[in-house]
This record gives structure tokens, C-alpha cells and sequence, in this order.
């Protein structure tokens, strides 16, 4: 007869427990929060101009464009940039499509001024009126 130790298993091994490791499952998830962190601030903002000072009150909510004119000359709906002449073609479209009460006109201050005046002649021939320029305050 074999001498066989009390609690061993057939083979002599030790049983098995059934114990999940999450060790490796936190590392994955804190590297993806870190990924999150990092990309997320890239992902908002928008155009990157540096708007003029002024004494300015801070825009009401309302349904407006945002235009935004860079320092190139480049104009950008809300987000989508477009030369000029693509600007003229399509804001009719986008007027009749999204039919806003007004436009808010972002110009770089490194802008030239006659870009800026451009784009503000055909907001007016597409019929829109309420026109604002936003400025950052100088106050602050």
C-alpha cells in the first residue's frame, strides 16, 4: 500500500481553485484611461484662432452658425474648412438646409482684414442679418 497524504487529490496534486486574476484586466483598463485622458481634449475645441481682445458680453444660446476665418484666409463651418470660393457656393445650401437665426463670425486677429469683411458680405447676401463677431474679453 501507498502512503497517500490526507487532503491530496488521485494524482497527489492540490486542488484547484477557481479564482479569477484581475490584475492583468486593471492594468488594460487604466492604460485605456489613460489613452481616454490624453485624447480626449484633442478631440474637442474646434478651429485654433487667436480672436482679437475687446470689452465684449458673453454670447446668448441661440441657433447660429459659427463661422471661423484663419489667419491663411481659410473659412470654416462650425468645423469643415473650405477656401473661400467654396464658402460663396455652398452657404446658400447650408442656410436653406439648416435655416439659422443668425451667425457668430470668429476671425483671427492675424487675419486679413479684407477676408474677414468677404466672408461678412455673404452672410449678408445669404439673407442672414444677426451677425456677431466674437472677440475674447481683455479683462480677463
Amino acid at each position: 500500500m501507498m502512503g497517500t497524504k490526507a487532503g491530496l487529490g488521485r494524482r497527489g496534486s492540490l486542488p484547484l481553485t477557481a479564482d479569477i486574476n484581475v490584475t492583468s484586466l486593471m492594468d488594460i483598463a487604466f492604460v485605456l484611461l489613460i489613452i481616454f485622458m490624453i485624447t480626449a481634449p484633442m478631440l474637442q475645441g474646434g478651429v485654433d484662432v487667436q480672436l482679437p481682445k475687446a470689452v465684449a458680453r458673453p454670447l446668448t444660446t441661440k441657433e447660429a452658425l459659427i463661422i471661423t476665418v484663419d489667419r491663411s484666409g481659410r473659412v470654416f463651418v462650425d468645423r469643415e474648412g473650405m477656401t473661400f470660393d467654396e464658402f460663396q457656393a455652398s452657404l446658400p445650401a447650408i442656410v436653406a438646409s439648416r435655416s439659422p437665426t443668425g451667425a457668430y463670425v470668429r476671425g483671427d486677429s492675424r487675419a486679413e482684414y479684407g477676408a474677414v469683411l468677404r466672408v461678412l458680405a455673404v452672410l449678408r447676401e445669404a439673407g442672414i442679418a444677426d451677425v456677431g463677431m466674437v472677440a475674447e474679453d481683455e479683462r480677463r
